[in-house]
């Protein structure tokens, strides 16, 4: 080994080169040589692992070993074996200049590191990658635990580093980090709250990969596409995307649709209001005309016929039409839009389906209709709320009653 390291050294002083350049000349010539011997070592390395993981990969029939190379994992492991090689043989390219030697030796001790580090990063990758293809962690959080291992491997490598460049024992760097641990909790709040938020999360099952949320907060309204250890992406329904801190999932209300997606049905409910002044008393002439209407015809001669032998048996003075029992036209338009309603197709019949009165308020009646349409994509649903809403209002005017509707130009002119 000697005699190779000064081969050169020693031919160039036998022709008359003065030592200290022979030094250098013979100190240059072996990096030189190191260097290429390293990159053909790495070449081969790695098209040897190349060509057995491809191999391996094809003859498989899980995705696992697919993933690593898609990681490049096989690439960052080839490239332990140079480093070793470079390891050993620097002591003897440096022999001569033992500070070169120490700081060439460190940076590659550095480099290992740092190697070890990409190494880890590609299998959790492939890790986070593989987990997600499996249906029942397809919707946890893995990133968010991923990212938390990578922040440690981060932490331990930079702790290494540190030890290596000013050759401090590591045990004294972690007294000194002890003494420093308010500063870093403060500097890693966000990234320890997310954390502890990401585990809440997958534990309580709030939010899985995939749900529609709705948080007005931070203006998100669409699926969630990504759970990280600090933010969850939402991608919108007009193709935005909203980033939410993890921790407000907890400290905030939000919406999850994921009940209404995994129930039989998606809820309508939508108020139509009436005017005060067109509700009244239904006469004999005016209901005979509401039984002409198919969906009422027999709700209204039973009813009709129940009312008038009530009256009668009370010896009701019918005179005036407050006395007694009567039917209204706002109460029969509430009996039809119940009645159109539960024959609609697109209802879900096993579900609840009503039409109910709400308190009076300045805009005049509310009759609200509360049931569930069969078809819950978002689409669909609308152009049955519409379609049912388009009939009810074409209907009004057969009831003798009138919608609220705020004055505008055509009402002052008219």
């Amino acid at each position: 080994m000697t005699n190779i390291k000064h081969f050169f050294y020693n031919h160039l002083v036998s022709i008359g080169v003065h030592e200290t350049y022979a030094e250098y000349l013979n100190m240059t010539v072996l990096v030189i040589a190191l260097i290429l011997l390293l990159l053909f070592v790495d070449y081969i390395v790695r098209k040897t692992i190349r060509i057995i993981s491809h191999k391996i990969s094809k003859s498989s029939k899980t995705r696992f070993d697919d993933l690593l190379i898609a990681n490049k994992a096989p690439r960052n492991i080839a490239h332990i074996i140079p480093l070793i090689l470079a390891l050993e043989l620097t002591p003897m390219v440096f022999s001569d200049f033992l500070y070169a030697e120490n700081i060439i030796e460190k940076g590659l001790k550095v480099f290992g590191i740092v190697l070890t580090l990409w190494i880890v990063r590609s299998l959790l990758n492939t890790l986070k990658d593989f987990f997600k293809t499996l249906p029942r962690l397809k919707d946890k959080p893995v990133d968010s635990y991923i990212q938390v291992f990578m922040i440690f491997a981060w932490i331990a490598g930079l702790v290494l580093v540190f030890a290596i460049i000013t050759d401090t024992p590591i045990w004294k760097f972690f007294t000194a980090l002890g003494a420093a641990s308010a500063v870093i909790l403060l500097i890693f709040k966000d990234t320890i709250m997310g954390f502890v938020a990401s585990i809440q999360v997958s534990i309580n099952d709030m939010v899985r990969i995939g749900d529609w949320i709705t948080f007005e907060n931070y203006g998100a309204d669409g699926d969630v596409i990504e759970i990280n250890l600090a933010t969850v992406k939402v991608q919108n329904f007009d193709k935005t995307i909203t980033t939410i801190p993890t921790y407000a999932l907890i400290s905030d209300s939000f919406k999850n649709w994921r009940g209404m997606v995994n129930s039989d049905g998606r809820r309508i409910k939508r108020a139509l209001h009436i005017k005060l002044e067109s509700v009244h008393y239904l006469n004999e002439n005016q209901i005979n005309e509401l039984k002409k209407i198919d969906l009422i015809r027999d709700y209204l001669e039973i009813r009709h016929q129940k009312i008038d032998k009530h009256n009668t048996e009370k010896n009701i003075n019918k005179e005036i039409a407050i006395n007694g029992r009567n039917l209204t036209n706002l109460g029969v338009f509430r009996k039809y839009i119940e009645t159109y309603v539960a024959n609609h197709s697109a209802i879900n019949q096993d579900m609840m389906i009503m039409a109910r009165q709400l308190a009076p308020t300045t805009q005049g009646i509310p009759i609200e209709i509360y049931a569930f349409s069969s078809d819950k994509r978002w689409q669909n649903y609308e152009y049955i709320m519409a379609d049912i809403f388009d009939h009810l209002i074409a209907a009004v005017p057969y009831f003798d009653i009138e919608l609220f509707e705020l004055p505008n130009s055509t009402s002052f002119k008219n």
